[in-house]
């Protein structure tokens, strides 16, 4: 079964606002942290915030093909996903975690600034829920 196109439009502004919301709430972080505490401290938000919102591009970017794989296996006994898949995934965290040691041990950046700006998408995921709830989804 196709997901007919009125809800793939739908995945895909609520996706591009998902995109947006951790983009803006994170760097207006990091800039409230650059004022408030050190700029070294808000570059960590931002690196963060930055590897959020690209976990989450590979994220929905694994799941589209993933779901895709299963839509074009309709029908048979058993859906096959690539070995490849489960790589990208598991491949994903550990390049997360790869550039976060590179960038607290070699920049000298408070790990605490980067995990902040991680969260930037849990932040990003909250906002566009309230939107969806007060605004409706149409």
């Amino acid at each position: 079964m196709r997901l007919p196109a009125p809800e793939n439009e739908l995945h895909a502004r609520f996706s591009r606002r998902l995109q947006f919301l951790t983009l803006a709430l994170g760097f207006s972080a990091a800039l409230a942290v650059s004022l408030v505490r050190t700029p070294r401290a808000g570059c960590g938000v931002a690196a963060g915030t930055l590897l959020a919102w690209l976990n989450y591009r590979w994220l929905d970017q694994g799941i589209g093909a993933m779901v895709s794989a299963f839509q074009s296996q309709e029908g048979s006994p058993h859906s096959r996903v690539p070995a490849s898949m489960y790589w990208k995934f598991a491949a994903r965290y550990a390049l997360i975690g790869l550039i976060v040691y590179i960038i607290v041990s070699c920049f000298s950046v408070p790990l605490l600034a980067v995990v902040a700006g991680l969260l930037a998408l849990g932040a990003g995921a909250t906002a566009e829920g309230l939107y969806e709830v007060f605004a409706g989804s149409k």
